[in-house]
This record gives C-alpha cells, structure tokens and sequence, in this order.
C-alpha cells in the first residue's frame, strides 16, 4: 500500500507499506523528491530510523531530534505521517501541516506596501552579494563532449571530489548527453516515478543521481545541464534557498537579459510567468585530502520538450501537482526555445559566456592527476 503527500510549498513525500496477513505493518519505506542536508551515513540512519518509527507507531518529531545534524528539506513530521496513514487507510478528514517555509530574507513576508518595499530592498542588497561572490569564485568554464547517462552521474561525483580534495579548480560544467535517460532523484522510488515498460521501448536509460530532488526527463539536444562545482565556502552560511539562489544568480541575470521574466520559485526551481524552467539540486562533499570540501550544484533547463514523450515516460501523479496551478504536469515545462527564439548551441554560447564574464570556455575536460 502506498500514501502521498505533497506539502504546500515543499516537496512530496511517499510510504510504501507492506502488512501480513493479519493486517499488521511489517516493514515501511519512505522516498520522495524532497532534499537531505548532513553526512551521508547520517541521512541513511534517519530514514532507517523513520521507517522503524513508522512501523512501531514512534514518535517521528522524536526520530528527527535524535538526529540533529541531518535535515529532511521540504518535507517533515506531518507530512510523512499524513503519508503513511493515507497508505493504510486511516487518514481522518484534511490535516494538512503549514505551508513550507522558505528562507525568507529579514524575517519579511511578501505582502504589499512598506513591507513589499523592505523585502524588495532586502532582496536587492542579497542580489548584489551574490553577483560580488560569484565574480570572486571565477569558474573556469567547460563544453563537454556528448556522455552516456551514467557516466554523467559518475563524473558529477569526481569532479566534485577533486574541488573537495583541492584539485580542482571551481569549475562550471555544460553536460552533452548520448543518449535519451531518465535521472530521478536520490531518495525517489524508479518504479513510482517512471513508466519502466515505456522508457524500455522508448530507448530511455534509467539512472540514479546522488542528489535529491525530482525526475528530470532528458532528450539529446531538448535540454540544457550544467554543473558547478565549487569550494563549501562559496555556499558557507546560508540556508539551502539561498545557496540554491548564490549558485544559480548568474543564470537569472543572463535569462533577464535574453528577455526572459525569470524568477526563483520555491525551493530549487526557476520559472517564468510562462511556467517551470529549470530545477536544480545540490551534494556538500566534505574536506578531503587537505581540500576544502565542495559543494556539488547541477541544474537541468527545459530546451524544447516531448511533452507528450515526457507524460507516457514518467509518471506524476495528482498529489504532486496539488499545490500547483496546473492539473497537467506537461503544461508545467516551458521550453527555452519558445521563449528566446536561439538555437540550442547558441544559447548554450550566451550562457557561458555570461557566467565567465566573456572569458572563453575550455572544449574538455582538466587533467586528472597521475595515480
């Protein structure tokens, strides 16, 4: 048996159940499109620990308190409890937690008047920020030749430890891919989240990235990915809206200045007033070797989409898209090319050049050091 909740604002969160005979839980699972933060054998015991909770009618608030140096984002307590009884069947009327809340600069809730004139300002002085710590990081810029979909999963990783080890410098990454694939998020389910028999037929590979977050449906040449690689410190201090939003300033201003309205939305997510763009998702790395530790940040933009190919191959379901506009999820990919009027490879060519400042990007990748 299985329970959804989406919760306004964050993420979703599902419970698989499995009962014996008798009727008695057995075993739980828990996965979604929601993000974790802390070291990763401490991500894995507090879903273990969930689960366990789950099945023996724990105290889930208690479960995430034993584990204070991991955090669940976008979903909570309520949400996973909400799940699990619509999974058994003893959901009692709407009890839906509050809505998500993001960081919110200075305390400030978006409103009218003074208060929107304050959070404007607020926002406007963190913009500046932004832009001074990116032009101070100064990436070095890569256009990758055409990759299979798993090694773009394994490359992520090692290009991100050697940044952590101090190996490399801070890198900005434009993928090419070899093949049509389905990337789903790090604590997502394949078989809730994809049509398994129609990816086969459809020459779709189904791979697993090491972040959290939602299922990208990828096509050579219909989407844009990128992935910055860059030491902790760029990302020190913040909560994890902003660091998505330190990561991903340069690309808002470079969209603004193709004539694009877009704007951050939720957690990790860029739109514009014509819908979803782009979604991202982050991995910290610790120190290594001397190194500084990296955070590891890719983002897949939506180019020119199948839509009607995207719909067959993944499945979306109705608690996902509850606290969204849209009742379709293929109404809620905007592709790029309506909206700037540029071919692929030269948009590709406008955002790189945006993101170096103008400085020219390397056609492959660093030499890895000798073994």
């Amino acid at each position: 048996m299985r329970g959804e909740y989406k919760t306004p604002g964050g993420k979703l969160v599902g419970v698989t159940v499995s009962c014996d005979p008798a009727g008695f839980v057995t075993s739980c699972s828990i996965d979604g499109d929601f993000f974790m933060e802390g070291d990763e054998s401490g991500q894995r015991a507090l879903i273990t620990a969930l689960e366990e909770a789950l099945c023996h009618g724990g105290d889930l608030a208690a479960v995430f308190a034993g584990h204070p140096d991991v955090r669940m984002i976008g979903a909570d307590a309520d949400a996973i409890t909400i799940a699990f009884h619509r999974a058994v069947g003893t959901e009692t009327g709407r009890h839906d937690p509050p809505a998500y809340r993001h960081g919110d600069p200075a305390g400030i809730r978006t409103g009218t008047g003074t208060d929107r004139r304050i959070l404007d300002q607020v926002e406007r002085k963190a913009e500046r920020r932004r832009r001074a710590r990116w032009q101070a990081l100064s990436p070095d810029i890569i256009r990758d030749i055409p990759r299979t979909p798993q090694e773009q999963m394994d490359l992520d990783i090692r290009m991100a430890e050697r940044v952590a080890r101090g190996e490399l410098r801070p890198t900005l990454r434009f993928w090419e891919w070899a093949a049509p694939a389905v990337v789903i998020g790090r604590f997502q389910s394949i078989e809730d989240e994809v049509n398994l028999e129609q990816a086969r037929q459809a020459g779709f590979t189904v791979v697993r990235r090491c972040t959290g977050g939602g299922a990208m449906f990828i096509e050579p040449g219909n989407t844009i990915t990128y992935s910055l690689y860059a030491p902790r410190d760029f990302v020190a201090g913040m909560g994890i809206e902003e660091s998505y939003r330190q990561c991903d300033q340069w690309v808002i201003d470079a969209l603004h200045d193709l004539g694009i309205d877009a704007a951050f939305t939720g957690i990790n997510d860029i739109s514009s007033s014509a819908g979803k763009i782009a979604g991202a998702a982050q991995r910290r790395f610790p120190p290594a070797g001397g190194g500084p530790g990296a955070v590891l940040h890719h983002v897949t933009m939506a180019y020119d989409i199948d839509a009607d190919a995207m719909g067959r191959i993944l499945n979306t379901s109705r608690e996902k898209l509850s606290d969204k506009a849209v009742k379709s999820a293929r109404r809620r990919v905007d592709p790029l090319r309506s909206q700037t009027g540029l071919d692929r490879d030269e948009l590709i060519g406008r955002l790189a050049a945006a993101a170096s400042g103008g400085r020219p990007a390397h056609p492959g990748l660093p030499a890895e050091p000798a073994s």
